[in-house]
């Protein structure tokens, strides 16, 4: 009974020392489509899926790769509404930072700022989890970073990782094919030759998103043009 009842509270342990709503949240993000990131010598890129709701909606108009700052960008898996919240609050926490220091936020400040932000909800009332996770790369002084946020608050650097559906698969084709001194443009082919493991039918430049961010330390979402070039290299 009281796992029963714990199973639909926020803020009570489960017997097990379980949040179980925190679990419930990832479960959102294991359903959601496949994104991932890797981080480049000179650079990083994350890319995605991006399934549409159906064959008549508009591409152009859903976007899973979003710029924070013109630095730093994001992608997730999980539920797009969570995300677009996040954003505008991440948005909001680089702008107070850029007010009061008169330069760009950090990656990892930024990082902590969403992860302190999701902790919150995992703790107070009238709120739930996040029900997605976020993939946040950028360059910095310290170069280029890669970080995972999960719904917990919990947040790790990679060199290169996956969520959501296929992630399994994902990482452990990132791990038979990453290296440390991998270039952007080859993390870029890399990227897509991971997305298409699993990916359900023809890969091609409107059901992709790639974001790009170089040593000019300049975030960019890659337009269709560009995916449909780089789809054409890596067949």
């Amino acid at each position: 009974m009281a796992d029963s009842a714990s199973s639909f509270s926020l803020t009570v342990f489960s017997s097990s020392g379980k949040l179980n709503q925190l679990e419930y949240a990832l479960k959102a993000v294991q359903a959601g489509a496949t994104a991932l990131g890797i981080r480049a010598k000179n650079g990083c890129v994350i890319a995605t899926e991006k399934r549409l709701p159906s064959a008549l909606a508009d591409a152009r108009t859903i976007r899973k790769v979003e710029a924070i700052t013109a630095e730093i960008g994001a992608v997730y898996a999980g539920m797009g509404p969570d995300y677009r919240i996040m954003v505008k609050k991440a948005r909001n926490a680089a702008q107070k930072y850029y007010q009061v220091y008169r330069e760009s936020i950090p990656v990892h400040q930024l990082v902590r700022e969403v992860a302190t932000v999701m902790q919150e909800f995992t703790q107070s009332g009238g709120v739930r989890p996040f029900g997605m996770s976020m993939l946040i790369a950028g360059h910095d002084e310290e170069g280029p970073q890669l970080a995972q946020v999960d719904p917990s608050g919990s947040f790790f650097f990679w060199k290169a990782t996956a969520i959501g559906k296929n992630m399994v698969n994902a990482k452990t084709f990132l791990e038979k094919r990453y290296q440390d001194d991998v270039e952007l443009e080859d993390a870029i082919h890399m990227a897509i030759l991971t997305l298409k493991e699993g990916f359900d039918g023809k890969m091609m430049e409107h059901n992709i998103e790639i974001g790009v961010v170089g040593a000019e330390r300049r975030f960019r979402a890659l337009t269709p043009a560009e995916i449909r070039d780089y789809l054409g290299e890596v067949e």
